[in-house]
């Protein structure tokens, strides 16, 4: 019997360490998932305004971009990260952020993704992801 993909989603946070650090969920409804971030004091950065580490947030967009990927597109092994752009668009305040990714491209090898963060409205992200991941390959292709 075949997982599904809100099984698979869950496997996947449950597994990865650094997601369970940092306290990400997500929520899928259909095809579109949602990454959830909620605030905890370990992550702030800057004690002053209180603000999320910027360290912070760049992982949670690869890991959201890692899940999305994850539960769309099922590997025999994770996606690697080529490389990632990050964008930091304002502070990332002291409160639950959300984040999802859109797969641009899904190639035989690599895939390209893009990833919004924000906390109040989705119209004024936080932070924004430009990435490359390397995909290995299906079940059925022959291996190099």
């Amino acid at each position: 019997m075949s997982e599904t993909r809100a099984e698979r989603l869950a496997a996947i946070l449950a597994a990865v360490p650094y997601m369970r650090f940092l306290g990400m969920t997500a929520e899928l409804a259909g095809d579109e998932m949602t990454a959830i971030l909620p605030f905890a004091p370990h992550l702030v950065g800057n004690v002053m305004l209180p603000a999320l580490h910027g360290g912070v947030i760049g992982a949670f967009l690869e890991m959201t971009a890692l899940c999305q990927l994850w539960v769309r597109e099922p590997q025999r092994r994770q996606p690697r990260t080529i490389d990632v752009t990050i964008e930091y668009l304002r502070p990332a305040r002291g409160q639950t952020t959300y984040a999802r990714a859109d797969v641009r491209k899904v190639g035989r090898r690599i895939a390209n993704v893009h990833v919004e963060a924000w906390q109040d409205h989705r119209a004024t992200p936080v932070a924004a992801l430009r990435g490359h991941f390397m995909l290995s390959p299906n079940d059925g292709e022959a291996r190099a």
